[in-house]
């Protein structure tokens, strides 16, 4: 049987169980909250948000909600997602727990912050290439 291709977050959360859904819903109102000027994406067949390149992501899976926010903000946040299971650039948050929102609200301000930094860096990095062949012609004061 084929997988599912998601056009939008509403047609992703409708279509996960019911256990999942109230979760769902918290999660995206917190993250577009959090991030009111990132806009809503379908990618890699979950929901993701972009600002500035990519944002996170955020899924349903069998017994929690995880919540991409890469390595950065990870690591940022070791200490407060302690309790959780993680990775390199997850955090799982179980079924029957509350979500931590004023966590994953201060984890997505720091992706938009990091976003910006990165974005802000790559422009200033980036230098208008000469023109090739072309002299500048220096004449003497008379």
């Amino acid at each position: 049987m084929d997988k599912a291709r998601f056009q939008s977050v509403d047609e992703y959360i409708k279509a996960q169980p019911a256990v999942a859904r109230p979760g769902l819903k918290l999660l995206r109102q917190t993250i577009n909250k959090a991030a009111p000027d990132a806009v809503e994406v379908i990618s890699y067949n979950m929901p993701a948000l972009k600002y500035n390149g990519m944002l996170l992501y955020y899924a349903a899976h069998t017994s929690h909600l995880g919540l991409y926010a890469m390595p950065g903000a990870i690591i940022a946040f070791r200490e407060k997602i302690a309790k959780y299971v993680s990775s390199k650039a997850t955090i799982q948050f179980p079924f029957g727990e509350p979500l931590p929102v004023k966590l994953i609200s201060e984890i997505v301000k720091f992706r938009v912050e990091e976003n910006l930094t990165r974005s802000k860096l790559k422009a200033k990095s980036a230098k208008p290439k000469a023109q090739a062949g072309k002299t500048k012609r220096i004449t003497p004061n008379a």
